[in-house]
């Protein structure tokens, strides 16, 4: 696939998915990084490897070979836009992640940006980890209450999220705001995690998804286990969404998968993530491999009160975006522009 037709893909994206974003998501202007200096990393260094795709499964086995790149380590000077305080400029090599039980070793969240700033006495922050909802939840900072966040990845575009901020990994170049909202949006957010962690209770611990829809296909009541895809970002056992893809492979659900690792995709970079490119279920129904002329599949998953544009559906890659027990999952075909 040539950078122009990744390119254009990557735009018709951006059309078909466009919508109205509620009117209380903070709509403040771009605003560039801080032009403090860093040292030259050659972790950071520009890559030009083309894109590697893998078909599964291989001799009957649904695990990735060995020669799966490696994401980047965050290294480049980066900024998080707060509102009313102003735009904070950190160093990710001197972030430490607070979810150690998720994070590999220099790999972190964007919670931990926020925590790392309110060590060094930026503003004034109390946090907690609440287990109820497994995730790190912002007491008050500033004196105020009710914040919640916006970030999206080098590429990308602004979204509403009911995604967990400690589970949302950090790249360089992300774009991050935090904002206060009414108690109602964050509480409904928050809500939907406390009933995940109610879903994994009844399910004795264990991952099962109500309902996964693949195209026209609909599957119930799937378990869905860790298949460790990428150990270079998270933590043996981490759960991802890609790992409810290879859950059902395992069942005998899905006949074939391509997977794809790419880099960067146009200006996005880095991007250094597989992307499902086929999910071959068998039904004669969306089964070939994606394509610049035929159309792509994305996905979304989380609670259904905050499906779709609402807060399910963002960007962040299957691979590295961690669940803990959502209520849907829904892959859909996006046809090409005719």
């Amino acid at each position: 696939m040539s950078r122009c037709e990744v390119v254009d893909r990557l735009a018709a994206l951006s059309t078909a998915l466009a919508v109205v974003l509620f009117t209380f998501v903070a709509c403040a202007p771009e605003v560039p990084h801080p032009p403090t200096p860093t040292p030259p990393d050659p972790n950071s260094a520009p890559v030009t490897d083309p894109p590697q795709s893998y078909y599964l499964p291989v001799r009957g086995s649904w695990d990735l070979p060995d020669d799966i790149p490696s994401g980047r380590v965050p290294s480049e000077q980066g900024s998080i836009e707060i509102e009313n305080l102003g735009l904070f400029g950190f160093d990710p090599r001197e972030v430490e992640t607070l979810r150690p039980d998720i994070f590999r070793p220099g790999h972190f969240s964007i919670f931990d940006v926020v925590a790392h700033l309110a060590d060094r006495d930026w503003f004034s922050m109390t946090h907690h980890y609440d287990s109820r909802l497994d995730t790190h939840v912002i007491g008050e900072l500033d004196g105020r209450m009710n914040w919640w966040y916006q970030a999206y990845y080098p590429g990308g575009w602004q979204e509403i999220n009911a995604f967990r901020m400690d589970m949302f990994p950090y790249k360089d170049g992300t774009t991050i705001r935090l904002s206060t909202h009414t108690e109602a949006y964050v509480g409904r957010i928050y809500n939907s995690f406390a009933e995940e962690l109610l879903r994994q209770s009844i399910n004795l611990g264990r991952v099962v998804i109500p309902e996964v829809r693949i195209g026209t296909t609909v599957h119930t009541n799937v378990p869905v286990s860790a298949h460790n895809v990428r150990p270079d970002v998270l933590q043996p056992g981490t759960i991802t969404a890609l790992d409810v893809l290879l859950s059902l492979a395992d069942q005998g659900k899905i006949d074939r998968m391509k997977l794809t690792w790419y880099h960067s995709i146009g200006e996005a970079d880095p991007v250094d993530s597989l992307f499902v490119e086929q999910i071959d279920v068998g039904d004669g129904v969306y089964d070939l491999e994606a394509s610049p002329e035929l159309g792509e599949w994305v996905y979304e998953t989380g609670s259904r009160d905050l499906g779709g544009f609402r807060g399910s559906h963002i960007q962040i890659p299957s691979d590295v975006r961690v669940i803990v027990s959502p209520e849907y999952m829904t892959w859909y075909w996006l046809a090409s522009p005719l």
